[in-house]
């Protein structure tokens, strides 16, 4: 029974990390939570949360934590506010030492059932996201593709992705470098209404950036920090 115990001990003790992590992500705020998870736990977190919901699994597996985290909260909590003067339409949250951008219909950057191309419109209002991203060189970019609910996955993935690749390619084109840009197709998973109703499928057919610190950004956080 002894070694039996000892066995479980480890998995129990990884349980309480995910537990007490997930409950601190929870009560504070933005820039506490920065500073608040540590990168270990914050890659193990990010993990188990991306499987339901990919924006925030991806921001807190890429935490930094302690004061260099905070550091970093700092500057995403400007460039969110920048944002959300550019894109009144575009839902902006901030979490932990990231940033979330939701584009669907309110945004006015939208698609069309079964369609990957951007309207005129979408491409003028992308460009006054570009400007903020400009001013902000030292992040990565993740950039989610999503469909309705509409049809098999197998179908909506690459329609997803084609979504995503549009958004892209408008980016590189005016002046947004590729390297800080990674696109991501995930089909009709992770809906924000429900696919029901007309309006609930165009809400869910969107495009979604992820905006996190490069390891420039990072460096120079926990150098300022002295970690």
């Amino acid at each position: 029974m002894k070694n039996l115990k000892l066995k479980f001990l480890p998995l129990l003790l990884v349980l309480g990390l995910v537990l007490n992590s997930c409950e601190a992500v929870q009560n504070t705020n933005n820039s506490q939570r920065g500073a608040g998870i540590g990168a270990a736990a914050g890659a193990g977190l990010g993990a188990l949360i991306g499987k339901n919901n990919r924006a925030l699994g991806a921001i807190i597996g890429g935490v930094v934590g302690g004061t260099a985290g905070a550091i970093i909260g700092k500057k995403m909590d400007k460039q969110a506010e920048e944002i959300g003067q550019a894109l009144p339409g575009a839902e902006v949250k901030r979490s932990e030492e990231g940033i979330q951008v939701i584009l669907d219909e309110t945004s006015e950057i939208k698609f069309a059932y079964n369609k990957s191309s951007l309207t005129s419109d979408a491409k003028q209002n992308l460009k006054k996201v570009i400007k903020v991203f400009e001013e902000y060189p030292d992040t990565n970019i993740l950039i989610l593709g999503y469909t309705d609910g509409v049809g098999s996955q197998a179908y909506n993935k690459p329609l997803s992705q084609k979504r995503a690749q549009s958004v892209a390619d408008y980016l590189t084109e005016n002046g947004i470098k590729s390297s800080r840009l990674t696109v991501e197709g995930r089909g009709k998973e992770d809906p924000r209404y429900t696919n029901d109703t007309e309006e609930g499928r165009a809400g869910n057919r969107r495009v979604e950036f992820v905006i996190t610190a490069n390891e420039k950004m990072k460096a120079e956080a926990k150098a300022e920090a002295g970690e």
